[in-house]
C-alpha cells in the first residue's frame, strides 16, 4: 500500500528511514513522550514562531534529498497540497522489530487521511532468511477546516520501550468515512463457498446414488462430449454422405471421357490431317508455309513416332520378369514411384507441349527476317517435347508392367497393392488443407489417372491374350472390375472428407464441371488455367506399343503382297472404329455440355430473377 505525505506517496519502509534520518539530523526534532499527537497539533505545546520557522526550513531540506518514488497503484488523493502531520509509533526496539521477530506498528495521520500499516517479521531462527507480512488499513475521509489549520506542522513521536511488547491488534482511527477491509477467514473457506452456492459445479460431499441419480436424469448421456448439432451440421453430413460423391463421380467420369475424346482425336484426327495435308502438297506441288495447326500436327506426330519406335525395342519380358522377382512391399515402393513421376512428367509435359505449340504459333506467322530464329526455337522445343514424351513412355510402361505383375500373381499382391496405395493417397491428401482452386486441379488429376488405369487394364488384356492359358478372362474381368471399383471408392472417399475439413460446398463440384462443359464447346473462361490439362502422347505410345504384337500375331503367314495387304486392311478397320468411337464420345459430350451449361444459365438466372 502507498501513503501520501504533502502530495506524494511514500511506502512505511521510507517512512522508518526518513524518521531514523531525522533521529540522526537533529535530535530536537523529535519528542520521545507519549502525549496524544492531536493534543499536541491543537496548541497545547506550540513552539515559538521562531523555531516553526527553523522547523520549515528543515523539511524542505528534507525534502530535497528524500527517497525517489515509487509509483502503485493510485490511492485517493488529498483535498490539499498542504503538509500533513505524522505520527510513528513503535512497539519495540529497532524500530518495531521485536527481538523475536513479531510485530513493527506504524501510524500515519495527515490531510483528512489516516493510515495504519503493520508489519509482521517472521525470522528464521538459523539466519537463512526473514518472512515479512504487511498489513496496511487505510482511511480516507474528509479533514474539514481543523486539518487545514495544522497543515503547517508535522509532529513524529517514536517511542522505544525497552522491554519487547506482544503484538497489539490495529487500533482504530477517528474522522473516517469508509474503511477497505480484507477478507475474513470465512469468506475464504473455500469449502463453504462451494457449498452454499446454488450454482455449484460439483458439491464437496455427495453420495455415490445421488450422483448416479444426476446423471441418469441429466440429459444427454454424451453432453459431456459432444454437441447439440444444427441444421447446418445435418446438411453437411448429408452433403458428405449423399449430394457430394455423385457431383464427383459425374465430374471424374466427363473428365474421363474427355481425355478418352483427346486420346482419339491423337489417333483419329491427327493422322487424317496430316495425310490431308500431304495429298495437297503432292497435288499442287507449291510448298507453302503451313500453318499453325499443320505444325503442330506435325509435331506430336514425329513425337509420337519416336516414342513408338523406342518402345518397340524395349524387352517387355525382362522387365516383367525382374518385377515378378521383387517381393510385394517391393512392388508397391516401385508402383509409387512410378506414379510419382508419372504426375510429375504429366504436369511439365504439358507446359513442355504448350510451349511447342507457341513455338508453332511464332514461326507461322513470323516475317522473313525472324525465320531462322523461329525454326531454331520451334526445334529445341520439339526435342524438348520429345525427350520428356518418351520419359513418360517408358515410366507408363513400367508401371503398367507392375500393375500386370500384380494381377497375375497369385499371392493377393492386388489387393495389397490397392490397399497400401490407395489408403496412402488418403492419407496424403485428407488431412491437409486444401483450396477450391487445389481441388478443382486434383479432381481432373483424379481424371487422368482413371484414364491412365485403362491403360494399363487394355496392357494386361493384351498380355493375357499373347501368353494365357486356359480360361483367364473371367480372372480379368474380376480383376479389373475390382481395380475400377477401389479407384471410385477411393476418390469418393478422399473428396467427401475434403470438402468436409475445407468447407467446400456440393456446388462446387456443379460449378466445376460447368467449366469443364464450357472447355469442351470451346467456350473462353475467365481462368484458363482452370481447364482440364492432358497430354495422350506418352499412353499413346503405350497402347499402340502393346496392340501391334497383337495384330502381329493374328496375322497369317504368307507372301509379301498377301502380308502388306492384311496390315493395312486390320489398319483400316482399326481406324474406322476408332473413328466411330471418337464421334460417338466426340457428340455425346457436345450434347451434354451443351445441356448442362444451360441449365447452369438457367439456374443463375431464375436465382437473380428472385
Amino acid at each position: 500500500m502507498a501513503l501520501r505525505s504533502s502530495g506524494s506517496r511514500k511506502l512505511s519502509f521510507e517512512i522508518l528511514s526518513k524518521s531514523s534520518s531525522l533521529e540522526e539530523g537533529d535530535r530536537s526534532l523529535f519528542y520521545g513522550s507519549n502525549s496524544d499527537p492531536i493534543q499536541s497539533q491543537s496548541g497545547v505545546d506550540q513552539p515559538s514562531r521562531n523555531n516553526r520557522k527553523k522547523k520549515k526550513k528543515h523539511r524542505k531540506k528534507e525534502a530535497t534529498v528524500d527517497f525517489p518514488k515509487i509509483l502503485e497503484d493510485p490511492v485517493v488523493k488529498q483535498r490539499g497540497s498542504s503538509s500533513s502531520s505524522v505520527v510513528v509509533e513503535s512497539n519495540s526496539e529497532n524500530y518495531g522489530i521485536r527481538d523475536n521477530g513479531n510485530v513493527n506498528r506504524i501510524s500515519y495521520v495527515g490531510g483528512g487521511s489516516a493510515v495504519v500499516v503493520e508489519e509482521s517479521v517472521c525470522q528464521n531462527v538459523c539466519g537463512f532468511g526473514e518472512l515479512r507480512q504487511r498489513n496496511v488499513n487505510g482511511v480516507v475521509g474528509g479533514g474539514g477546516e481543523d486539518m487545514a489549520t495544522r497543515a503547517d506542522e508535522s509532529v513524529v513521536e517514536v517511542s522505544t520501550p525497552k522491554e519487547p511488547l506482544p503484538p497489539a491488534p490495529p487500533q482504530s482511527v477517528a474522522n473516517v468515512n469508509a474503511a477497505n477491509k480484507l477478507g475474513t477467514a470465512e469468506s475464504l473457506d473455500w469449502k463453504r463457498l462451494m457449498a452454499e452456492d446454488p450454482h455449484y459445479l460439483c458439491t464437496v460431499e455427495r453420495s455415490p446414488v445421488k450422483y448416479f441419480l444426476e446423471e441418469m436424469y441429466n440429459g444427454n448421456s454424451l453432453r459431456s462430449t459432444t454437441t447439440l448439432g444444427s441444421e447446418k451440421e445435418r446438411e453437411r453430413v448429408y452433403d458428405t454422405i449423399f449430394r457430394l460423391p455423385w457431383r464427383c463421380e459425374v465430374l471424374i467420369d466427363v473428365g474421363f471421357f474427355v481425355c478418352f475424346d483427346s486420346f482419339l482425336s491423337l489417333l483419329t484426327i491427327m493422322p487424317t490431317r496430316i495425310l490431308i495435308t500431304l495429298l495437297r502438297l503432292l497435288t499442287t506441288r507449291q510448298f507453302k508455309r503451313p500453318s499453325a495447326a499443320e505444325l503442330c500436327d506435325f509435331g506430336c506426330f514425329a513425337v509420337l513416332a519416336c516414342g513408338v519406335i523406342l518402345l518397340e525395342r524395349t524387352d517387355i519380358s525382362l522387365i516383367y520378369h525382374m518385377i515378378r522377382g521383387q517381393g510385394t512391399i517391393k512392388l508397391y515402393v516401385v508402383y509409387n514411384v512410378l506414379e510419382i513421376f508419372d504426375k510429375l512428367c504429366q504436369s511439365f509435359g504439358g507446359d513442355v507441349l504448350e510451349t511447342l505449340f507457341n513455338s508453332a504459333e511464332g514461326l507461322a506467322n513470323c516475317s522473313q527476317e525472324n525465320m531462322r530464329f523461329w525454326i531454331h526455337r520451334f526445334v529445341s522445343d520439339q526435342a524438348l517435347a520429345m525427350t520428356f514424351s518418351i520419359l513418360h513412355s517408358f515410366i507408363l510402361l513400367a508401371q503398367a508392367i507392375t500393375l500386370s505383375t500384380c494381377i497375375v500373381a497369385h499371392n493377393n499382391a492386388l489387393f495389397a497393392l490397392l490397399v497400401s496405395n490407395n489408403f496412402a493417397e488418403i492419407k496424403s491428401n485428407v488431412f491437409k488443407r486444401f483450396s477450391k482452386d487445389n481441388i478443382h486441379s486434383l479432381v481432373y488429376a483424379d481424371s487422368v489417372e482413371r484414364f491412365h488405369i485403362s491403360a494399363f487394364l487394355l496392357f494386361v488384356l493384351a498380355q493375357n491374350i499373347l501368353e494365357a492359358e486356359g480360361p483367364w478372362f473371367e480372372s480379368f474381368l474380376f480383376n479389373a472390375l475390382v481395380v475400377f471399383f477401389c479407384e471410385m471408392l477411393i476418390d469418393i472417399i478422399k473428396h467427401s472428407f475434403l470438402a468436409k475439413f475445407n468447407g467446400i460446398k456440393p456446388i462446387a463440384y456443379s460449378e466445376f464441371l460447368e467449366d469443364l462443359c464450357k472447355q469442351t464447346l470451346n467456350i473462353q473462361t475467365e481462368d484458363s488455367k482452370k481447364n482440364l490439362t492432358f497430354v495422350p502422347l506418352a499412353p499413346a505410345c503405350v497402347v499402340i506399343r502393346v496392340l501391334t504384337p497383337v495384330y502381329a500375331a493374328h496375322l497369317r503367314y504368307s507372301p509379301l503382297p498377301w502380308r502388306f495387304f492384311w496390315i493395312l486392311l486390320l489398319i483400316s478397320m482399326t481406324y474406322v472404329m476408332l473413328t466411330s468411337l471418337k464421334m460417338m464420345i466426340g457428340i455425346g459430350l457436345q450434347k451434354h455440355a451443351t445441356w448442362y451449361v444451360n441449365r447452369c444459365r438457367k439456374r443463375k438466372h431464375h436465382l437473380h430473377f428472385d
